[in-house]
């Protein structure tokens, strides 16, 4: 597919983090051209000096193009589980409704509640999710039928999978095809016995591989990996040599002075997911603090169990105003430092250097932001507009790959939306109804 966008808005978030008006072409799945109209004529020289011949010429009216969000930390079939076993304490939550039900899981199962799930990513804006849950490959098949680009990250802890099957997912479900990943992690030092984050460290060095884990996420995790090994999870991970590739923690919401030094130190990401940990009560993240110490963050929903919802904007304005809360500092966390998180740095800690900025040779993972809303209205500061007053609601447009995946309430998946619900619903009820 050949698209041509025109009359429009241009949010790059290539520094400096401003808007243009103008134009973006896309060949295939990359981006070929970005300006204003007048200086497309390199465009034709590289390509012999024919016209490039458009499937579809898109006037956006003066709307808002901007690179997709990335969802940073999530776990996708967890829609099962939305709104099942609210308002209880997160281990209870835990181990008493959410462990159960999953066990119970079959590969099948996954695979339709994941694409549950990428409904929801499409009409947030989300062109890229960093996974971690169940049987990765039907996961993989979910997601690349429906054209979602993914990232899945190992949960592996004591439960299960074994060293062996972790690595033939490592080795098996990478290079199968452009939009699909797979990282090395573990669930949590809490769910993994010394000896297996030892060997998954093993495994980090083998292959030179970044690793992620849930980290910090409560003060009764760290508090209880103090009582065992009399350090924190962050610093038991660096003496480990689990940091030594590189990586980062979900969560990181109850983090020391040792464990900021360790993330600076290794360039680590900090995915924050703040609707999950208010819903959870495991506290707010200390996002002012990585900012200053010049330690990347990025933004995560969590799955639908915890949140509910897999919506962006509701976290990017989480993200900031819950550090102006914790602070007591209204100017605190930037809303364009939030909204960088939501997509730079995003791309990055997921390995997406190609679909981390609108630019020439990029990837072509696309939004369109409705601008004609009254939520949008008056037009002062775009990038700050979406992450303080931006829904759901202005997404227009989800472009992965070059491949329109929704446009204007409708998907282009393979697959109905109606046939995704009734599935979902059916398991639903053999699961949770039994």
């Amino acid at each position: 597919m050949n698209t041509r966008f025109y009359n429009a808005k241009i949010l790059t978030m290539n520094e400096p983090v401003q808007v243009m008006d103008g134009e973006l072409w896309v060949r295939g799945n990359q981006i070929i051209y970005i300006g204003d109209g007048s200086n497309y004529e390199k465009v034709y020289e590289e390509n012999g000096n024919q016209p490039v011949i458009w499937d579809e010429e898109i006037d956006c009216k003066g709307n808002l193009l901007m690179p997709g969000f990335k969802d940073a930390h999530t776990h996708s079939a967890m829609t099962l589980l939305r709104s099942y076993a609210d308002d209880m304490p997160l281990q209870d939550w835990l181990y008493k409704q959410v462990f159960p039900v999953e066990d119970k899981l079959q590969a099948e199962d996954i695979y339709h509640l994941t694409k549950l799930a990428v409904l929801e990513y499409l009409t947030s804006g989300i062109t890229g999710v960093m996974e971690m849950y169940l049987d990765p490959y039907a996961i993989q098949k979910a997601f690349t039928e429906c054209g979602m680009r993914n990232v899945q990250v190992s949960g592996i802890n004591q439960f299960g999978p074994s060293l062996e099957e972790l690595e033939n997912r490592y080795t098996k479900l990478n290079g199968q095809n452009d939009l699909s990943a797979f990282m090395l992690g573990f669930h949590a030092e809490y769910t993994c016995t010394k000896e297996l984050l030892e060997q998954v460290s093993a495994m980090a060095h083998k292959y030179k591989a970044p690793i992620f884990m849930h980290n910090a996420e409560t003060a009764k995790e760290v508090a209880e990996c103090k009582e065992r090994y009399g350090v924190t999870p962050t610093v038991l991970f660096e003496q480990l040599g689990i940091f030594d590739f590189g990586g980062g923690g979900y969560h990181c919401v109850h983090m020391e002075d040792e464990d900021f030094a360790i993330f600076k130190k290794r360039g680590l990401t900090a995915v924050t997911n703040p609707a999950s940990n208010l819903k959870l009560a495991s506290g707010i993240a200390p996002i002012s603090r990585f900012l200053k110490e010049g330690i990347p963050v990025a933004i995560g929903t969590d799955g639908p169990a915890s949140n509910n919802c897999l919506d962006m904007f509701r976290e990017m304005f989480l993200v900031s105003g819950l550090a102006k809360y914790r602070d007591e500092d209204a100017a605190s966390t930037d809303a364009v430092e939030v909204l960088k998180m939501a997509t730079v740095n995003g791309a990055r800690a997921m390995g997406l250097s190609d679909c981390d900025t609108l630019q020439v040779g990029k990837k072509a993972d696309i939004i369109m932001i409705d601008l004609w809303k009254p939520n949008m209205q008056p037009i002062h500061n775009i990038p700050k507009n979406i992450v303080y007053a931006g829904s759901k609601q202005n997404v227009k447009l989800t472009m992965i790959d070059g491949k329109i995946l929704y446009e204007n309430g409708n998907f282009h998946i393979g697959t109905s939306p109606e046939e995704i619900y009734e599935k979902c619903l059916d398991i639903s009820k053999r699961l949770l109804e039994e």
